[in-house]
């Protein structure tokens, strides 16, 4: 623990614990008629309001606490973006317990992991998911029931393998009149999982500070620039990082909240976004990728919808220049992780950057961007010596902040921080204005000759060739240079390209001996739980793939 010399004298303003349960209370009482609309597994519309989110939340609290749901005990959830998921958001922190948001698209064995390593006391989850907690259940020894999110006509009948409660039953016996508890702000309020791509997964415990220092930075015009005239979808789903806290800072804006349940496909998407004039959006590229080829296959525009922040994954300049330049929707870049509630950098222009012409405006917006106040970074070689800020030099991103973790639930990993800063996994570059691109993952970086290769510019310059789909550069052995890049592509459907053609789209953009040694096709890319591409399966499926011919410009 940080500790403070004594100070000559105190301020004498009111001391207000920043609580979750504060946002809820405030949005209720100052924007209590603003709706939040959700498209529930039951396949219907349904609206209501912060006042009346407020109420359901307090009431189940309230039953938690006839649960005997202790302070600090966590209680998880399986579940899409959805109104009930929204109630447990603050029904269960704000009663001092802590919100698990589990991602059901793991493995059922990664599931039973992470549920049995947080000791969850009661799973809540939506309809559709009841075979998955069947198979869940056996071995979950620490959960006493299980909550399915649905009113009583949903309820399988009695005498199942499982413990089973309904949600609305417990809220009609929670209490209108339940107080939330006032307590310490750096309780535990939520606790998330890494996706876990190497080992297993461990959790980044959170505190209500963190959280709510997190949602203003996020709501501010140089974060996501929420506010009460928005119209706010949150595609990233709530049980990935919070849903990169727009749970929290929507609230705070009082901006209008909706919600697509499991529907995220680009048809879907499109109709719930143009009948509620939803103006702003967040979500992973493959979303993007997938709502976009929709709107351009189908000749449609966005009547309402201008701005999106894409993070989770470097965002394609390709993409970004289609979600502009022909959809007319501000793609903003952003990034985060787990560890950091999520969000580090959020990249917006400059006073001074509007003076610039438009494609060196681009090649901002291009990169991650610009740190939020709360977060502080630097890049750092592998001897742990700082590098300087001129956009080239290239280094391993350390962080540090008020929402960033300084250690793993229960010590997984012990110690985590690097003389008290946080070492993030990834190579990147900042700029003398202070904007950071990543350039890989540590793990992904080539190293090839002595030098490194950053395959996310590879990747970027793929996606750039208009039969180009997805992209991911691996590195491979080599017998000379340790490893060389190969590319593996998935063309749009019709295209077609050659592997000569794809290698000479790479002439005269990047250094030569960056060049991809070879590009393989295949049908898909995999992904991961939260969207993103696993390179550590490419490099299995491709670890018999040869390299034998000297690599080009060496």
């Amino acid at each position: 623990m940080t500790s403070f010399p004594p100070s000559p004298l105190m301020g004498q303003m009111q001391h207000q614990p920043l609580l979750i349960s504060s946002i809820i209370d405030y949005a209720a009482r100052h924007y209590g008629a603003t709706e939040i609309v959700s498209r529930r597994v039951e396949g219907d519309l349904h609206r209501y309001t912060y006042a009346d989110c407020q109420r359901r939340a307090r009431r189940l609290a309230g039953a938690l606490a006839g649960l005997g749901v202790g302070m600090g005990e966590r209680v998880a959830t399986l579940a899409w973006n959805g109104y009930r998921h929204l109630e447990l958001y603050y029904g269960v922190s704000g009663s001092g317990a802590v919100l698990h948001t589990v991602n059901p698209r793991l493995h059922p064995e990664q599931i039973a992991y992470i549920v049995n390593h947080a000791e969850d006391q009661y799973l809540f989850f939506d309809l559709g998911f009841l075979p998955l907690i069947e198979a869940v259940a056996p071995h979950c020894p620490t959960v006493k029931a299980f909550v399915l999110m649905a009113g009583r006509g949903h309820m399988p009948a009695a005498g199942g393998p499982v413990r089973l409660l309904c949600y609305e039953d417990l809220l009609d016996a929670g209490d209108d009149d339940y107080t939330w508890p006032v307590f310490d702000e750096n309780a535990a309020a939520s606790l998330c999982y890494t996706s876990g791509t190497t080992g297993n997964p461990k959790g980044a415990l959170y505190s209500h500070r963190s959280t709510v220092l997190h949602a203003y930075a996020a709501a501010t015009p140089n974060g996501l620039n929420v506010s009460g005239a928005d119209t706010v979808l949150p595609v990233v789903p709530m049980f990935h990082v919070n849903a990169w806290g727009l749970p929290y800072s929507v609230l705070l804006a009082g901006a209008k909240l909706v919600f697509p349940g499991p529907a995220l496909d680009g048809k879907s998407l499109y109709e719930l976004f143009e009948a509620e004039g939803v103006t702003f959006s967040a979500g992973v590229p493959t979303v993007w990728l997938g709502l976009v080829n929709y709107a351009l296959q189908n000749g449609l525009k966005f009547s309402t919808f201008r701005r999106t922040v894409v993070g989770g994954a470097a965002c394609p300049p390709a993409l970004m220049d289609t979600l502009i330049d022909q959809l007319d929707v501000q793609a903003i870049h952003a990034w985060g992780m787990t560890e950091m509630s999520p969000l580090g950098t959020v990249s917006t222009l400059q006073a001074k950057h509007l003076r610039l012409p438009p494609g060196e405006q681009r090649k901002i917006l291009y990169k991650q961007g610009h740190a939020l106040f709360g977060v502080d970074m630097k890049i750092v070689d592998d001897d742990g010596r700082e590098l300087p800020w001129d956009g080239i030099a290239c280094g391993h991103l350390m962080v540090k902040g008020p929402w960033i973790i300084r250690a793993y639930f229960r010590d997984e990993g012990g110690e985590v921080l690097r003389d008290g800063w946080f070492p993030t996994g990834d190579v990147a570059t900042i700029d003398a204005d202070g904007y950071m691109q990543i350039t890989d993952r540590s793990k992904d970086v080539i190293k090839s000759g002595g030098e490194w290769i950053g395959t996310i510019d590879l990747e970027n310059i793929a996606m750039a060739h208009p039969a180009v789909l997805q992209a991911a550069c691996i590195g491979l052995p080599h017998p000379k240079w340790d490893e060389r890049p190969v590319l593996v592509v998935v063309t749009r459907p019709g295209a077609q390209v050659s592997r000569e053609a794809l290698l000479a789209h790479f002439q005269g953009k990047v250094a030569k001996f960056w060049i991809p040694d070879d590009v393989c096709f295949v049908d898909a890319l995999p992904t991961g739980a939260t969207g993103k591409v696993q390179k550590n399966k490419l490099r299995e499926q491709f670890s018999g793939h040869r390299l034998d011919a000297p690599a080009k410009g060496k």
